[in-house]
């Protein structure tokens, strides 16, 4: 039997706005083994990104733990945290986040720009190889502004493998895209989980990039449906 990689333990999550308690997720359970490629799908408004933005330990919940590798990662402090983040989670955004003023290979070694000398120099060489494998090798000076959506996007999950995660987490990354380069963003996220069993945790509201997933958890309403 394959070890949980991702297990969530009755998460909820509320906001106290104006007098009024709203719930946004309601004792969301389930877990995730290696290698697998799992969709939560759901309307706008279901929690969907504030379940993702939990798993990665980006937002507290208001209930419920989060373990990632058996480790509960909110009894965690912030910096422990944020080094688990760092180097064995990727993120993957709707809004690409790349740093206006940065090339494609300065964004993409971004993660590694604290570390020493030597790990930097080795950072950038990873860059170099990742932009290359995902066929943008002649846009590494490029700059955001001069690249297209889907190159964007491609430089953003290129940052999120910068540093070779077991998990990515991956919220819309379709959505900003035309159907063409969603269609190539979403074959790019496949053929990682097939080829090097990456672990992939998406969410969308689109049943057909939802039907290229192993499997399917359906969230409405801050609750889970199957």
């Amino acid at each position: 039997m394959n070890k949980e990689i991702l297990s969530a333990r009755g998460i909820g999550k509320s906001y106290r706005e104006n007098a009024v308690t709203l719930e946004v997720l309601k004792e969301i359970s389930f877990s995730v083994i290696p290698g697998e490629f799992l969709v939560i799908q759901g309307p706008s408004g279901a929690g969907k990104s504030t379940l993702l933005h939990i798993l990665g330990g980006l937002d507290d919940p208001t209930a419920g733990s989060v373990f990632f590798q058996g480790t509960d990662i909110y009894a965690l402090d912030e910096n422990a945290r944020s080094v688990l983040r760092n180097q064995q989670v990727g993120f993957v955004f709707q809004f690409f986040h790349l740093l206006p003023e940065l090339s494609a290979l300065e964004n993409v070694s971004l993660p590694g720009i604290l570390k020493s000398w030597w790990e930097r120099k080795k950072s950038q060489q990873a860059a170099r190889e990742i932009l290359g494998q995902l066929g943008l090798s002649a846009r590494l000076t490029h700059r955001p502004g001069a690249l297209s959506g889907g190159e964007q996007q491609r430089v953003a999950i290129a940052r999120a493998l910068i540093n070779r995660p077991q998990l990515l987490l991956c919220d819309e990354p379709t959505g900003n895209l035309d159907s063409e380069n969603g269609q190539n963003i979403l074959k790019l996220l496949v053929d990682l989980n097939r080829e090097q069993k990456i672990t992939i945790v998406l969410v969308t509201h689109d049943p057909a990039l939802a039907a290229q997933a192993e499997r399917v958890i359906h969230l409405k309403d801050g609750h889970i449906l199957n």
